[in-house]
């Protein structure tokens, strides 16, 4: 048996703050493989050496944040867009 074990993405509030400078997890973002649209607290999480952001609808990588020596590393993986409110 497979067991999917992830964490929504308020689970990065924090980091979310750290790198935008403010809250994002109501903040829409646009899948590059399907195109769907989700706010950033309902993206899947997955924690490994680092944080794993995955599309709710199709499961591509949209974005991967690395705890590095010198800071966070992020890489936009697959996110088209995000969309800031206010």
């Amino acid at each position: 048996m497979v067991v999917d074990r992830h964490l929504d993405g308020n689970a990065l509030a924090g980091v979310l703050h750290d790198i935008f400078g403010r809250e994002m997890t109501n903040e829409n973002g646009c899948c590059a493989q399907c195109g769907a649209v989700n706010a950033l607290g309902a993206v899947h999480v997955y924690r490994a050496a680092g944080d794993v952001v995955r599309c709710p609808n199709c499961g591509s990588v949209l974005v991967v944040i690395v705890q590095h020596v010198d800071g966070l590393r992020v890489s936009f993986e697959s996110i088209r867009w995000l969309q800031t409110t206010g």
